[in-house]
């Protein structure tokens, strides 16, 4: 693995790490009663991984320039196949995480709650302080409370297979759409702009199917109809849905680059 791929592995997995992370932001909401912070929180979370993904873009594009100009054009499947597989490690990490994820993010909301200040949050993290709270704040996930996971999902199978379906999506998006590039030179301009649709698509299957059930359940949590560990094992659900997301990329990918290589022809 070169610089340059390592680079893009790196920042496909910060973005799904913080994307992962960002739902433990509702478990704190939950935990400290601030609901519209919490939120806050997570849509700053979300926005945050979601435009990051388009910063790919560039690195990718590069790297097929360069395959294409060295005739190592046929190397390419398998450094977007690294990529993926980057996605789905830091989401993993991600899920073993959010014990200590919702530690953190009591605490911020907390502390942004006294000082009313995103800059001084942000100083606040970097400060020896913060390192000491992030340091008291590691934990690992429990195994007693393993078992019941399979017994209460808070949400049925469609939501959590269209939350994998539009994670997929997401994941692929980007990649696919370069892919298809290099598989149709003629309109590689084109293939590229087609991920804006693809991510479109799956960006308002999100915000349509998955973030009313999580907010419907946030608001049965504060009025007592659900218990707070039920909350928090639909958490680890919809995140587990992304992490299966991630590995249907992989299946996803060559598939969706052809597709979108036949469109391009035709826009």
């Amino acid at each position: 693995m070169d610089r340059q791929l390592l680079i893009i592995c790196l920042l496909t997995a910060a973005i799904n790490l913080i994307g992962t992370l960002a739902y433990s932001a509702r478990i704190a909401g939950v935990r400290t009663r601030r609901i519209a912070m919490s939120f806050a929180l997570f849509n700053i979370l979300v926005l945050v991984s979601r435009t990051s993904n388009s910063f790919l873009g560039p690195f990718l594009a590069k790297r097929i320039e360069t395959r294409l100009a060295t005739e190592g054009g046929d190397a390419l499947l398998g450094d977007f196949r690294l990529v993926l597989a980057a996605a789905s490690v830091a989401v993993f990490l991600g899920i073993l995480l959010v014990p200590t994820a919702q530690r953190l993010f009591a605490t911020a909301i907390g502390h942004f709650q006294v000082h009313r200040s995103t800059g001084r949050l942000i100083l606040r993290l970097a400060s020896p302080a913060g390192l000491r709270t992030i340091r008291r704040s590691l934990t690992t996930p429990s195994l007693k409370h393993l078992h019941s996971f399979a017994q209460d999902r808070g949400v049925g199978f469609g939501v959590l297979l269209a939350n994998c379906l539009a994670q997929a999506l997401i994941v692929v998006g980007v990649l696919a759409s370069l892919y298809a590039g290099f598989l149709n030179p003629e309109y590689r301009v084109t293939a590229s702009q087609l991920s804006a649709v693809v991510n479109g698509f799956a960006t308002i299957l999100l915000f349509a199917l998955i973030d009313p059930q999580l907010s419907v359940m946030t608001d049965d949590v504060v009025e007592g109809r659900i218990s707070e560990a039920r909350f928090r094992r639909t958490i680890v659900w919809i995140s587990i849905s992304r992490l299966v997301g991630t590995l249907l990329a992989q299946a996803l990918f060559v598939p969706s680059a052809q597709a979108i290589a036949w469109v391009a022809n035709y826009v």
